[in-house]
Formats: structure tokens, sequence, C-alpha cells
């Protein structure tokens, strides 16, 4: 049985047209007792500077796959920040997804070698704080939404687990979340248009909502100027090589204990028949290799609201320009910080259920440092 909380998210209908979330009105406040999860990886810039990016996104993802494998049917909110992740979840979960936070930090750490902090903020302690966290569902195409988040509750929530409180502990030597369909095995996605550019924006403290939404709805406006919108991933989906970029990766997300260079071998084959069977375009089963790929494309998470503006665009020099116009002149009336980040391509870090149904969910980055490194650029200033 789904109780009245438990259907808060799946109740709320979609938006189709991502300008429109550039509106308060289209977000719905969380129910007060549920809570708020948060993730990040300490030192995600060191990690970049190392050559990790790919690696910090796995990381980032792992934590919104296992909380949708731990969560089963419910449906919750949730958006993925490049080195982290966000969601929310009824009150009477938390018990459950702090066990899984829990395992997380310690995997990331044993497996990675990267410390993952993690957090869990009641709503009700961040609207005695003067926040709110306000959620929206758009709809990237039939198969997927992707949930927005404003009322600047999710980043007191991440201020918070940085200043060390909220936070959850690292699970026993060992631990092992569920990352069933995680993967990132498609090429990386080279700019058409000059650059992918990686633009973070937060409104500032004397930011109004509707400072910000007419803000927001500006730049949007632009960026939709660009083919598809500034869209990075090919209408046909990402290239496929063999053996696929991020075989290591998938090894050590996905053995679960087992030897990793025979689990290597093991995933080398699989990917090899995958490969083959999106050359030649052939089908396998139910399984149709062209629909699939386009289904990529539709479903892929490139821009979102996580109280302010993330977009991974495919950009030319002019919009760029027009784009960063608008943002420096709102900065410099003390309404917004920006970070802008530009590198020659995007990379994709999948979650996948079954590749039979058409709600996979990919999230799209800046393949040199992305959002990270645009935030980065906030930090700087």
């Amino acid at each position: 049985m789904v109780n009245g909380s438990d259907s808060f998210y799946a109740s709320l209908r979609p938006v189709m047209d991502f300008p429109e979330l550039s509106e308060p009105s289209r977000f719905t406040p969380l129910p007060d007792d549920w809570v708020l999860g948060t993730a990040d990886i300490f030192d995600s810039t060191g990690e970049i500077a190392r050559g990790r990016y790919k690696t910090v996104n796995m990381v980032g993802a792992a934590v919104i796959s296992a909380m949708i494998n731990a969560m089963g049917d419910l449906r919750f909110p949730y958006v993925f920040g490049g080195d982290g992740a966000g969601f929310a979840v009824p009150g009477d979960r938390a018990g459950q997804v702090r066990a899984v936070l829990a395992d997380l930090r310690r995997w990331a750490e044993e497996e990675f070698g990267i410390a993952l902090r993690a957090a869990l903020v009641p709503v009700a302690d961040i609207r005695a704080a003067r926040r709110d966290v306000r959620v929206a569902r758009y709809a990237a195409s039939h198969g997927v939404d992707y949930a927005m988040f404003s009322g600047r509750g999710l980043a007191w929530a991440e201020a918070r687990m940085k200043a060390g409180e909220f936070t959850v502990d690292p699970g026993p030597p060992g631990a092992q979340p569920d990352l069933t369909g995680l993967s990132c095995r498609w090429s990386n996605m080279r700019a058409r248009n000059g650059q992918i550019l990686s633009l973070v924006v937060h409104p500032s403290d004397k930011a109004t909502e509707r400072d910000f939404a007419d803000l927001a709805h500006r730049v949007v406006s632009v960026a939709n100027g660009l083919e598809r919108g500034g869209h990075p991933v090919p209408p046909g989906g990402p290239g496929v090589t063999w053996p696929p970029p991020g075989l290591s990766l998938d090894a050590h997300v996905s053995r679960e204990g087992r030897n990793l260079g025979l689990h290597k071998l093991k995933l080398l084959g699989q990917n090899l028949l995958i490969w083959l069977l999106f050359r030649t375009g052939l089908r396998l089963g139910d399984f149709q290799p062209g629909h699939y790929a386009r289904m990529v494309s539709r479903n892929a998470d490139f821009r979102k609201f996580d109280d302010g503006l993330k977009m991974t665009l495919d950009c030319d020099a002019e919009t760029r320009a027009r784009i960063e116009a608008i943002l420096e002149e709102a900065r410099q009336r003390g309404k917004i910080r920006y970070g802008l980040f530009a590198q020659d391509e995007a990379m994709m870090t999948c979650f996948v259920p079954s590749a039979m149904r058409d709600d996979h969910v990919h999230f799209i980055d800046g393949a040199a440092g992305g959002y990270a490194a645009a935030a980065e650029r906030i930090r700087r200033a």
C-alpha cells in the first residue's frame, strides 16, 4: 500500500516545457515530514586535476542509483550535480536511506579512494532556518522525467553538510550498495558548435525569487536559440566504441566482490555484443538498438534547476557571449553568482533499469570538469 506521503511526488503533474520551470508557481513544497539527502565528493577539484572526473561523475551518479534501487517502487525527487547528488524521501524511510548513504561512503573510499560526504536533513529543520524545499517534475521525454528543486533548502543542506552537520557516518568495511543498472559505456560527445559549456548560476541573498526567475528565463531563452536548445547529445545518440572507454569503471561498480580482472573480461565480451548490435542495427529479441540510442538522447538530463540553474550546452561563441553578458550584468547588481567552464566534449553516466523500456536515465556533464569546474569558478570570484 502507498500512503499519502509516499505518493506525493508521483502525484505531481510533469511540466513538458523546460522554460516554464523558471516560474516559481510550478514548484510544490515537500511535505514537512520528509527528509533531504545530500552527498558530494570532498576535494572534487583535486580529483579533476588528477584526471579522475569520469570517476567523480560515476560516484555522484551512484548515490542516485543506490537510492532508486533501495526505494523500490517509490517515486521520489533527485538531482545529479556532477560531483554529488541530492534527493528527498518520506521521513519513515530515513533509517533505510541512512544505511544506504553509509554504505556508499565506505564503498567510494574502498573502491576508488574517494572521500564521499553525506548528510540527511529533516525538511522541518530546513524550514526552521527560513529556507524551503519545493519540487517540480520535468518530462524530458515520454519515458522519463527529472526533479527540479527550488526554495534554497537544498543549497542550505549542502552547506550544513560541508560544515560537518547532519553527517551520515561511513558503513562497515566491505559495504556494498546495490548499484544495479549504473554504467558509463558511451563514448564522449564532441562539441558540434564550438564548445561544451558548463554553466552554474546561484541566486544571491539579495535576489528575490522573482529576480532569479526572470534572469533564468532570459538565459534559457537565449540557450533555446541554439539547435535543439544546445542539447549536447546527437539525436541518434552518442557513439559506441569497443572496447568501451568506461570499462574499468563499470567493472569496479558492478563486480560486487568478484575478481576484478575476470569481471573485466566478462564485461569486455558483453560489450562486444552490444557494439556489434549498434554497429549493425540488428535486433536482439525485443531490443532495438536504433530506438534505444534515440531514447538515450531524448532522456538526457542536460539542464536543471536545483536552487539555481545548471546547463551543459553545445554552444557557439556568439551565444556564450550573450549568456555571459546577461549573467555578468546580474552579478554586478549583486543578484547572482555564476561560473562558466568550456571544454571540447560532454560525457554521460547512465542508470538503466531495463534496456527494453524507455525509462533509462542519462546524466550529462562536461568531460573535463563540467559542473564542478564551473562551481569552482564561483568560489574563486
